[in-house]
């Protein structure tokens, strides 16, 4: 009977038909359920296009849904891409922030705002900044996500600015007396994505054990602030929610301004990640 109700209960209000805004690249102004523990393994692979190795990463996160409006997050990464052997790499804290909402039937629109930190063991390497294992720094950022039944669609504008390890630069050119010239990383950029998610099945929710399928397709780009450099990547992904609880994403992201010059570790990577949700893990037992 009590899981009769839950269903009830997620179908009247709309839990599953926001699932297509589960973002495998981004994240949503919306937050993971009120009073929610959840935890998620992501990994990311690639090959490298300077050591012509494949490489990896894994990252391991906790969640909590503190309230509708507040989420906090803490991440820690495992790496071989700046080392020859698997090694602990980074931590990060990442809270979100929803301060507007506007809920309709079958759509909404939502604002929030985001902040991070992040600690990296490893040395600036590349013009490309990331705070998801690469580097020390600081972001903050607004998201915008609007809800139409079946389709959402959301975008994501950040500040970064990164903390330089001790590293001489990018090696340009010897100069007229043969000793090295060096190029300073760069130290902040502009970070956007624009995100679209599309709930393929079920056709029709009749219960909340059914298996969810949505389709995404994420533009993700950066501009240097204090250099020219810039990408911009295309990032197509499936997700399977299964029991309202568990999430099995796999994606692929691929530059598409092949002509850039912009110094990054590889132009594409597979990413794969799992995540489970403990509903009411926070409440307070009576």
């Amino acid at each position: 009977m009590k899981r009769i109700l839950f269903g009830a209960i997620l179908l009247m209000t709309g839990h599953a038909l926001t699932a297509q805004e589960l973002y495998v690249f981004s994240e949503p102004a919306s937050n993971p359920p009120a009073k929610s523990i959840s935890t998620k393994y992501t990994g990311k692979f690639l090959r490298s296009d300077h050591t012509d190795r494949i490489e990896q990463r894994h990252m391991a996160e906790a969640m909590l849904g503190l309230s509708k409006e507040w989420m906090l997050r803490g991440s820690t990464t495992l790496s071989d891409m700046y080392s020859k052997n698997l090694r602990w790499e980074s931590a990060k804290l990442y809270t979100k922030y929803r301060f507007f909402s506007n809920d309709e039937v079958h759509k909404h629109f939502r604002m929030a705002a985001f902040a991070e930190a992040a600690y990296s063991r490893n040395e600036m390497a590349f013009d490309e900044l990331s705070l998801d294992g690469d580097n020390s720094g600081v972001q903050g950022g607004v998201i915008l996500t609007q809800l139409w039944d079946k389709l959402a669609v959301s975008g994501t504008f950040g500040y970064l600015y990164t903390f330089q390890r001790s590293s001489p630069g990018k090696l340009l050119h010897p100069d007229f007396h043969h000793q090295p010239v060096f190029e300073k990383w760069p130290e902040q950029a502009f970070n956007y994505s624009i995100s679209a998610g599309y709930l393929l099945f079920p056709v029709h929710y009749t219960s909340y054990k059914q298996t969810n399928v949505n389709l995404y397709a994420e533009l993700i780009g950066q501009k240097s602030l204090d250099r020219r450099y810039f990408y911009y990547d295309l990032a197509p992904a499936i997700q399977f929610i299964f029991n309202s609880t568990a999430k099995l994403n796999a994606g692929y992201r691929f530059e598409l301004n092949r002509h850039s010059d912009m110094y990054r570790m590889s132009n594409n990577r597979l990413q794969v990640s799992f995540e489970y949700v403990f509903l009411n893990a926070l409440k307070k037992k009576r």
